[in-house]
This record gives C-alpha cells, structure tokens and sequence, in this order.
C-alpha cells in the first residue's frame, strides 16, 4: 500500500502528458480485454487447420486466414495471452531480482555494491537481444524459457536504476531522522526509501516492457519461443513473411501492426510518465 498510493496519485495528478498517457492506457486496456475474453471474442480455433487457406479479409474472416486455413484474427486474439503473459512474467521476474539487489547495493555501498555493479554491468554490456537469444538458445523454445530470458536481460536496468536514486535517497533528512529513532536498516529501505522510488519504477517498467515486447516478438520470429500451432505474433510474422511477395499481405500485416501497436502504446505510456517526473523535479 505504501508504494502503491504514491503510484496512484501520481498518475491521477493533472499535468502535460496526460492525453498521451491515456492514450496509450487505452490501447493496453483493449489488448489486456482481449486476452482475457479470448475464448469469447475470437470466432475460432487458432489452431485448427481448414481448407480456406489463404482467404483474404472478409466477414467471415475479418483478418483473412493463412497457409494452414486458421483464422488470423483468432490467432491474434489468442496470441495476445501468450505476448502479455511472457512479457509481463519477464518484467516482473526481472524487477523482483533488480529492485532488491539495487536497494541493497546503494544502501549498504562498499564492498557489495562494487561486486554487484560489475555484474550488472558486465551484463548490461551485451547487447540486449543476442543475450536474449543465447540464453533462449540455451534453455528452449517454450513461453516460460523465454520469459527467464527474457528477464535476465533486463535485471541491470532496474538495478542501476534503483541503485542510483537509492544513493541519493539515503542521505535525505527524512532517512537520518529513521535512523535516529533506531529504525532498523531493512525497515528504512522498505518503509522509507521504496515508497519513494515508486514513480521512476513506473516509468521503467513501462519502457522495459515496451522494448520486451519487441524482444519477444524476435525471439518468437526466430523460433525461440512458442512451438507451432501455439498462436503468437511473432511466430505468425515469421510464418507468414515468405508468402509477402506473393500478396498475401495480411498474414504480416496484422501481426507487425499488433507489435508495432502494443510496443508504441506502453512506450507513450512511459515518456508521459517520464515527462510528468521531469516536471515534478523543475
């Protein structure tokens, strides 16, 4: 509760941005609608095959249908649950690991944070997405595998991240006050500097989870997370890419829009949140 009612009024606050944070809010709230009332919004079987293969859109197929004779639409439908549950799963895996280690690392210092920050930082060396697919690589191609990869990429952001406004935070008045009063070192990190670093997570997780969303969708057009017939956009992208160059258009189409939408919309999310933090500072 702590760190959730700054959240809240933060985003309640009436400041520049709020047409595009809304904006974005929408879009994430029609694909999050989607996911949930799939088996009542999708008029078929994403997975099973007919002899109405590539069948252009039309009323009886809004998004066409592919190679196989599955309907695109239901696949994006159902795909939607497989790109919001791996990339959600990966950014909270990702958060419960970074945002402890940064609190410890700033708040303590010395020797731990030196060994900690050149982890993170021998980590956040590697370029994202071939960490990604290596890891990925390694385990297999399933959701769970590719969200673990997933979440390893991203744990050095949220640690630099919390480490930095922890190194700040903690010679605040409000924080030697706590300790005058025999708080407990735990109690001050969780009970006084947390609550405070509750907006500048937001505004991470938000980003993180745009940019995830097109780490999956890679990983997913190279084979490396959902195993056929299991619906996904990026596996469908992929699929669907060799048939382009015959005007088969919408077998790409609407996957790449999907991506290109749900990325776009937690990215607008995050630079309205990041504005909105930016003035607070001014």
């Amino acid at each position: 509760m702590e760190v959730i009612r700054p959240i809240a009024k933060f985003l309640l606050e009436k400041k520049p941005g709020r047409g595009m944070l809304f904006f974005g809010m929408a879009i994430v709230l029609v694909v999050v609608i989607m996911a949930i009332f799939a088996p009542i919004i999708a008029p078929y079987d994403p997975t099973k095959s007919t002899e109405d293969v590539f069948a252009p859109p039309s009323l009886k197929h809004p998004m066409g249908t592919n190679r196989l004779g599955q309907d695109v639409f239901s696949r994006i439908v159902w795909g939607s649950r497989v790109v919001l549950s791996v990339v959600f799963m990966a950014t909270l895996l990702s958060m419960s690991i970074g945002i402890p280690l940064g609190l410890i690392s700033g708040y303590y210092g010395g020797k731990i944070d030196r060994l900690l920050s050149i982890i993170m930082d021998s980590i956040y060396a590697f370029p994202a997405l071939i960490l990604a697919i290596v890891i990925a690589v390694v385990l297999g191609p399933s959701p769970v595998n590719t969200a673990i990869a997933i979440s390893f990429v991203y744990v050095p952001t949220y640690f630099r991240m919390v480490r930095g406004q922890t190194l700040s935070l903690k010679n605040q008045l409000f924080v030697e006050a706590a300790h005058a009063i025999g708080t407990k070192d735990r109690e001050v990190m969780v009970k006084y500097i947390l609550p405070n670093l509750g907006p500048t997570v937001l505004v991470v997780f938000t980003l993180s989870v745009a940019d995830a969303i097109l780490t999956e969708a890679g990983l997913s057009f190279l084979g490396l997370s959902v195993t056929p017939p299991t619906p996904d956009w990026g596996y469908d992208l992929r699929v669907g890419q060799p048939f382009l160059l015959d005007g088969y258009w919408w077998l790409v189409f609407f996957p790449g829009v999907m991506i290109m939408l749900l990325a776009m919309a937690f990215a607008l999310i995050g630079e309205a949140l990041n504005e909105r933090i930016s003035l607070g500072v001014r």
